[in-house]
């Protein structure tokens, strides 16, 4: 996170460290069967451990309580006492104190923190952080159509593990921020987890460096730069640039299946060798450079390597000054790969009002409030959707692309997307901006924000034109 030293006397200097809260949360919900027995699910916002750890049902024996999977078969044993029930959870930190919770208790299982809540409308507030701000009614959309579609979230069934848990949803119109809301205890002060989302920044960062004149751009050579004077390196591997790392066409053996030598979790999650960037440059090569885009990692990764080498400066160092201080940014968290290089793979940490800036810059057309981050063409070559990427959407420099239907025809949207539902989405033709976080990482719900909510309630309420 970013540090700020301040003089504190001769030769002295000092700064407050705010390190990110990395608590967890569990809710554990247990409801009785038709025939006695009792069900349970896990539910845990911050991760959605629920969906590793298969809790299904409970049973209790006095003092005792044992937690079953689907078979019956014990996955974890607590004890009962004095209404506390104190369950040991493997690999999470520990032993977790659970208490009841009483049906008309305010807790952040439920959106609003009550199992049904009226949503009212109510304007974003003024910031220090650049954002203006506006209505609903002022940027043309439909407050009453808004209303009735966050009334449905607030008062959808809680009921399962893969319910929809929407953590933020915000939207900018006319360079506006004109709604603002949090669930299950996220707030605008909260640096969310961003996972795959903060991809787009390796991109936003290129840009930003190729605009300050820094000797860096798409046809910047990957082998020349990180392995000069390699001698038999293989011909697809010379020919490998920085434009086919940020399309995902590097043509590397990865696709992020964890089946691949090449795929994040296998050069992430192991501990013998701290050098990814080594472990990258090693891979063997299964296509050419720019033949195809395959979904993996290590290639946005890998980009942000290069940035850094060809510019000689530290890539948080760099966001910092080409990015973060431009647009207001003061309190992000990013993720570092072993040997110090900002990890450019996913799980930045940012703000939803700050990491919705990054939409409204390149709506802009690489501008943020009058000052230039990005020129023009940066923003419409990133965006350029180039390969398909999934049966619907395409790619371009780490920004997906989708069609939507709109008023009787389609409009076109470029976005940020990360797992359990992680989004900053531009419409160009509605001049609009769209940012949403969420809970629902590796289940079903991981999309519907993408693919339900912003075209079946967002979409239709607003106006057409710009």
């Amino acid at each position: 996170s970013p540090l700020v030293l301040e003089p504190c006397g001769d030769g002295c200097f000092a700064g407050e460290v705010v390190p990110h809260p990395d608590q967890l949360t569990f809710f554990i919900r247990v409801e009785r069967r038709p025939d006695g027995s009792l069900g349970a699910f896990l539910r845990n916002p911050e991760r959605n451990l629920g969906s590793f750890i298969p809790l299904a049902g409970v049973e209790a024996d006095g003092s005792e309580v044992r937690l079953l999977d689907a078979r019956d078969s014990v996955i974890s044993r607590g004890a009962l006492r004095d209404g506390v029930m104190t369950v040991f959870i493997p690999n999470r930190g520990g032993s977790y104190d659970f208490t009841r919770v009483r049906d008309d208790a305010f807790t952040f299982f439920y959106p609003r923190g009550r199992p049904t809540a009226r949503y009212d409308y109510a304007p974003p507030r003024p910031r220090d952080d650049g954002w203006p701000v506006g209505t609903l009614d002022e940027a043309g959309i439909s407050r009453e159509r808004i209303r009735a579609a966050l009334d449905s979230l607030v008062d959808a069934p809680r009921d399962s593990i893969g319910a929809h848990r929407l953590h933020a949803l915000l939207v900018a119109r006319h360079g506006k921020l004109v709604l603002e809301e949090y669930f299950h205890g996220a707030d605008a002060d909260m640096p969310h987890e961003t996972r795959s989302a903060a991809k787009t920044l390796a991109t936003v960062l290129a840009g930003a460096a190729m605009e300050a004149g820094m000797r860096v751009g798409p046809e910047t050579p990957v082998y020349a730069t990180l392995r000069p004077g390699a001698a038999g390196l293989d011909p697809r591997k010379r020919a490998l640039t920085l434009e086919h790392l940020l399309s995902m066409s590097s043509g590397y053996d990865c696709d992020d299946s964890g089946e691949r030598p090449g795929d994040e979790d296998v050069i992430t999650q192991q501990a013998e060798n701290p050098d990814w960037t080594g472990m990258i440059l090693d891979l063997e090569m299964v296509r050419a450079p720019g033949d195809s885009a395959v979904y993996c990692s290590i290639n946005p990764h890998l980009a942000g390597v290069v940035l850094s080498r060809a510019t000689g400066r530290p890539l948080p160092e760099l966001w910092d000054e080409l990015v973060a201080r431009p647009l207001g940014m003061e309190r992000y968290y990013a993720s570092l790969a072993p040997l110090g290089d900002a990890y450019m793979g996913g799980g930045w940490r940012l703000r939803m009002r700050d990491f919705m800036k990054l939409g409204q810059l390149y709506l802009d057309g690489g501008t943020w409030r009058g000052r230039r981050v990005l020129s023009e063409e940066w923003v419409w070559r990133s965006t350029e959707p180039r390969f398909p990427m999934g049966s619907r959407a395409r790619y371009g420099y780490l920004w997906w692309t989708l069609d939507y239907p709109y008023a009787g025809r389609t409009v076109r949207a470029y976005f940020a997307s990360g797992n359990g539902g992680q989004y900053v989405m531009v419409v160009p033709e509605l001049d609009l901006v769209i940012g949403a976080n969420g809970g629902n990482y590796n289940d079903d719900a991981n999309w519907r924000t993408a693919l339900d909510l912003i075209p079946r309630v967002i979409l239709p309420a607003v106006a057409e034109g710009r």
